[in-house]
């Protein structure tokens, strides 16, 4: 069991918990044999789940009954104390009894609490909030998607060499394309800081990923870039805009295929590729968001994600873990 992959859950954080979580659990058992989980929450709720569905040897639970709630702000959060199964969770990791922590709990208290409790790498300044996007070609890395409304250029730099490094240990065959995002493809638009950036990331020789110079919304899904950089204001507003265009198609679709009785005739026809589609746009399989920057992984489930979104931020933990993310940050950096 020393060679496992331990991840610290925060069994209490997010819709519907514990039970989604300690189902996630079980769900990411049954195809990873590799992972132990540390679970903090309460002992009782947690036992009547997942007693007999896993070998005690695959897990432990640490009880608390103390909570960080939803509508919280960051500082209520972290007020909350010492004792919440999210700061138990977190410590667990600064204390190195565990590799990675991850939560689906509120996500302003995550990440102060993560401030409050882990360093950050040497010579970066600000942590980033990353995940993964499909594109027509495979996944893309983008980040800052909300942990910092302004950026400078060196923020900008460093989500860079976070974002390539991020790539990288989840997909360790491809050396990474990195794009600025902009409002326009010509070295003359942007900001000041956004040109300042393109200067450094051009001037700059980089042996762990290509600058691809700046990328506009419009080819986010391409997949000719697989890391995509901006400040979190703009990555925020361009993943909002993602999930709800991908959301309205879907609807669109649906109301298209069931409204009429030719449309049911044709889905019934088209069900193969129709269930391929849907499992496209499916944001539960790119459940896992991650705070990057600081000198332990934290990954942030989606809080209302159910059992299967749960257990899919659980594997990004353990690629994270395995693709030794943090030391080639510390390497490239």
């Amino acid at each position: 069991m020393s060679d496992m992959i331990k991840i610290a859950v925060d069994a209490m954080g997010g819709d519907n918990s514990p039970k989604k979580i300690i189902d996630g659990i079980i769900y990411n058992h049954q195809s990873n044999k590799n992972s132990f989980y540390k679970i903090f929450g309460d002992e009782n709720k947690i036992s009547e789940i997942i007693k007999g569905k896993i070998d005690n040897d695959y897990y432990e639970i640490l009880h608390t009954e103390n909570v960080v709630k939803s509508t919280d702000s960051p500082l209520e959060g972290a007020k909350r104390g010492k004792n919440t199964s999210m700061w138990l969770a977190i410590e667990s990791v600064k204390n190195k009894e565990a590799d990675i922590v991850v939560s689906a709990g509120n996500t302003g208290a995550l990440l102060v609490v993560s401030k409050l409790n882990l360093k950050m790498i040497e010579n970066i300044d600000k942590p980033a909030l990353s995940a993964l996007w499909p594109n027509k070609k495979s996944m893309s890395v983008v980040l800052d998607l909300g942990a910092n409304i302004e950026c400078s250029s060196k923020n900008l730099l460093d989500f860079s060499i976070m974002g390539a490094s991020l790539y990288t240990s989840l997909y360790p065959d491809d050396k990474p394309n990195v794009g600025l995002l902009n409002i326009g493809s010509e070295e003359l638009k942007g900001n000041e800081i956004i040109k300042e950036t393109y200067q450094i990331l051009i001037d700059r020789n980089s042996n762990n990923y290509n600058f691809a110079g700046y990328i506009e919304g419009n080819h986010l899904m391409d997949g000719d870039v697989n890391v995509i950089i901006s400040d979190g204001f703009t990555g925020n507003v361009a993943l909002k805009t993602a999930e709800g265009t991908a959301n309205f198609i879907a609807s669109e679709l649906k109301t298209a295929m069931t409204g009429t009785l030719i449309g049911k005739i044709s889905s019934l026809l088209n069900i193969s590729n129709l269930n391929k589609f849907k499992k496209r746009l499916d944001p539960r399989l790119y459940n896992g968001a991650i705070f990057i920057g600081l000198d332990s992984p934290v990954v942030k489930s989606h809080g209302g994600t159910d059992y299967i979104g749960f257990s899919n931020s659980l594997d990004v933990c353990h690629r994270i873990v395995k693709g030794n993310l943090i030391e080639k940050i510390k390497q490239n950096i």
